[in-house]
């Protein structure tokens, strides 16, 4: 017996594993695809729902498609009324795994099916995880061990079926415990997925019935949302509210469905039989959490706009900080192509600071000092986030825009460091009355550029601002070595002035590296 367990465990992991697998490949094959269909399709709520069903049944991963819509929803792609909605159709597409499992999974010969697409798969995937075909053949070697990984657990438990007794009846405490136990499952095994085709190995082997199976799936989809909680955490704003859509989504569905549970099933149960399924109870249990799922969409249909207006009224930061990253969404990480979409736009946000702090260094503004903090702030958490990005796979047009961004990333850094010691040296200098008119015009040219920059930061920095400033730079030098030579200023003073338009200047040549790498990486 020890044996049975054993292979029920390895079957599990085996089908968590292939889950892995397949979302991954996939995942990886779609790369910007995603991005395009989620943010192309969503312009009405039939759409938005059909997109997120379609994109669901295509990656075999609901989680995936809800980082990707709370990336989108951060990047302003998608409003949040639009991201409920694929959010929802996401919830209804992820059911197909258990007509999978009732059509094809359990009906299939390990020998002549599964193991040959492992086979296939890894072959594909020896030409390198960063391809297209190595994507692809990790995504089949992952549905061949899923199916590996099912037909192990439907065997396993049926030779320990006889050592599980269920408790007798239907009542609400004997429900209520059978969805506690998918409750748990799911938290557990961070999967829906993995609940649920276990309730239907389950009921397939006579270890509970198609109820009691029901009542697990309804456990399962309220577990699934523990994963949408954690990951929203420390997120931002809009990826709090369409995690809270994700748990009232389910929330209300589990409440249909325990409502309705002693009416549907036996109707779903005898239309299953009409339609002459072998797999009775396998169909019956894909088709109520189909079923559950479009329910929880028909409730839902009146209420979802007044929910996205009352989630609009929460989750609101207390106090705007300006040093904490608005766009670097760990749920994004998962997503490789969504994790560098929300590192440009921070990086984005961070060069427009930059250019701020920059214009602070021409004046003794103590505000400067806490600005030039917050950015230096941004630049760790960047910094942090691209660790955990480096830690995943991503594929090589991915690879090479990190890499792009990490050059401006460091463009920044240089800007940072050069402001930040500028602001700490003497302005005395150009006080004097042979350099006040000269570093006059110098600061003057400069907060014009700034101030353009700032204000459209769509283009880039115009060749006659920076030529004009070049220019006064070397005038402004001039005058301050005039200074010295005549001793107007001790030359310790002066090379202190120096130093100050120096670190100026490197600054705004490193910017303007920064915005140049930017819009190739955007």
């Amino acid at each position: 017996m020890i044996q049975q367990f054993a292979t029920l465990a390895g079957g599990l992991g085996l089908f968590l594993l292939g889950m892995l697998m397949l979302s991954d490949g996939l995942k990886l094959a779609a790369g910007p695809t995603l991005e395009r269909v989620l943010s192309n399709a969503t312009r009405t709520r039939v759409n938005a729902l059909l997109t997120g069903a379609m994109t669901t049944v295509v990656l075999q991963s609901s989680s995936v498609v809800t980082v990707a819509v709370l990336g989108f929803v951060n990047a302003g792609l998608l409003t949040l009324g639009s991201a409920i909605w694929v959010v929802f159709g996401a919830n209804v597409g992820t059911t197909t795994t258990g007509w999978i499992v009732a059509l094809a999974g359990l009906k299939f010969n390990i020998v002549t099916t599964a193991l040959p697409l492992v086979a296939v798969g890894v072959a594909m995937r020896l030409s390198g995880r960063q391809t297209k075909v190595g994507a692809c053949g990790e995504a089949i070697a992952g549905f061949g061990i899923l199916f590996y990984g099912i037909v192990l657990m439907q065997n396993s438990f049926i030779d320990i079926a006889h050592l599980w007794t269920v408790p007798d009846g239907t009542g609400f405490v004997v429900t209520v415990l059978q969805a506690l136990f998918g409750v748990l499952m799911t938290v557990v095994m961070q999967s829906s997925s993995a609940s649920t085709v276990i309730a239907i190995a389950a009921a397939q082997a006579g270890m509970i019935d198609v109820t009691g199976a029901a009542a697990v799936v309804i456990g399962a989809n309220i577990g699934t949302t523990i994963t949408a909680v954690l990951a929203a955490i420390g997120s931002t704003p809009n990826a709090k509210r369409t995690a809270t859509a994700h748990v009232l989504f389910n929330l209300v569905t589990a409440t249909v469905g325990f409502t309705l549970l002693p009416w549907l099933v036996p109707l779903i149960i005898s239309a299953v039989e009409d339609m002459g399924f072998d797999d009775g109870a396998a169909a019956s249990l894909a088709l109520f959490n189909t079923t559950l799922k479009s329910l929880g969409v028909l409730v839902m249909w009146p209420l979802a706009d007044r929910m996205a207006l009352m989630l609009q009224g929460h989750f609101e930061p207390t106090v705007s900080e300006t040093g904490r990253p608005q766009f670097l969404d760990r749920t994004t990480l998962p997503v490789p192509t969504l994790a560098a979409n929300a590192l440009a736009r921070e990086i984005q946000r961070m060069l427009t600071m930059s250019w701020r702090s920059l214009g602070d260094s021409l004046t003794p503004d103590d505000g400067g000092v806490k600005r030039n903090g917050d950015l230096s702030s941004l630049l760790h958490a960047s910094e942090v986030f691209v660790d955990e990005m480096s830690r995943g796979t991503m594929d090589k047009e991915t690879s090479d825009r990190l890499a792009q961004l990490l050059r401006v990333r460091r463009y920044l850094e240089n800007t940072q460091e050069s402001v930040h010691e500028a602001i700490g040296l003497p302005l005395d200098a150009f006080t004097s009355s042979s350099v006040a008119q000269v570093y006059a015009t110098y600061r003057e040219r400069f907060e014009v550029l700034v101030t353009d920059q700032v204000g459209h930061p769509e283009r880039s920095p115009r060749d006659d601002l920076l030529a004009s400033i070049e220019e006064a730079y070397q005038s402004l030098k001039a005058s301050l070595l005039h200074a010295g030579a005549i001793g107007e200023w001790r030359i310790g003073h002066m090379e202190v002035a120096l130093r100050r338009i120096s670190l100026q200047r490197r600054a705004l040549q490193q910017l303007v590296k920064a915005d140049h790498w930017l819009r190739i990486a955007l």
